[in-house]
């Protein structure tokens, strides 16, 4: 059984796709009335989707620079424990952080051989996929978001070399206390190694699929307002 607990007095599944359809059908009669109060959530969430950008490039960094680590580390006999998965984890970062971004860019594949036949087929599929896939990347985000909790509430640890100082995961562990138990969380931390959770990398699935999802729903919102797909490909010279 699917576990849509309540919102604020509504279902989850509504405030994830009862509520965004339902503005995508005002942004479509409403039109350019509304895009005058729309454009500067536009401007900041092209800056969130940029630093999300931003993210995954850093993220790229690591990698290389944790294998130019572990290379060194090998060549003058030094131990340096859990470069690998770590790697593997700035990987899975680099890939969920740059969806958005690589989104707004035009960087991901698609298909535009029947949309490209007429004016009314570019229009109007061009606004069915975009839906279906905002509707699809929605429910990829809720369900990361789940597996992330429960990665939590099992306590689920890696079991490879990868140990991280338990202050790590208790700044990480902050958000879900109440601000008022801040202190009192943080004079417990300890800096003895533990195994990493496996909430912490998960968080940049959730966080990368929730962003694509925003992306998308705020793409149909822009097609349907101003009319034109606002994915514009980067030109390569």
């Amino acid at each position: 059984m699917r576990d849509w607990s309540p919102v604020m007095g509504l279902p989850l599944w509504v405030w994830l796709f009862v509520l965004p359809s339902l503005f995508a059908v005002i942004c479509l009669f409403a039109g350019p009335r509304i895009e005058r109060i729309l454009r500067p959530f536009w401007r900041l969430l092209d800056g969130v989707y940029l630093a999300s950008g931003v993210m995954a490039a850093v993220f790229m960094v690591t990698i290389l620079g944790l294998i130019v680590a572990g290379m060194i580390a090998r060549w003058i006999s030094v131990a340096l424990p859990g470069t690998t998965e770590f790697a593997g984890y700035a990987m899975a970062a680099t890939s969920f952080f740059a969806l958005c971004h690589a989104m707004t860019r035009g960087a991901h594949i698609r298909v535009s051989i029947i949309l490209n036949a007429n004016d009314f087929l570019k229009r109007w599929l061009d606004v069915f996929a975009v839906f279906a896939a905002a509707v699809i990347a929605t429910y990829f985000a809720r369900y990361a978001i789940k597996a992330n909790v429960f990665s939590e509430m099992l306590n689920d640890r890696t079991q490879g070399q990868d140990q991280i100082p338990e202050w790590v995961v208790t700044l990480f562990s902050l958000p879900s206390h109440a601000v008022s138990q801040w202190g009192t969380v943080w004079a417990e931390r300890s800096s003895e190694l533990v195994y990493t959770p496996v909430w912490i990398p998960q968080l940049a699935m959730s966080v990368g699929t929730v962003l694509l999802a925003i992306a998308l729903w705020d793409t149909l919102f822009r097609m349907l307002i101003t009319g034109v797909n606002p994915i514009v490909s980067e030109t390569v010279e």
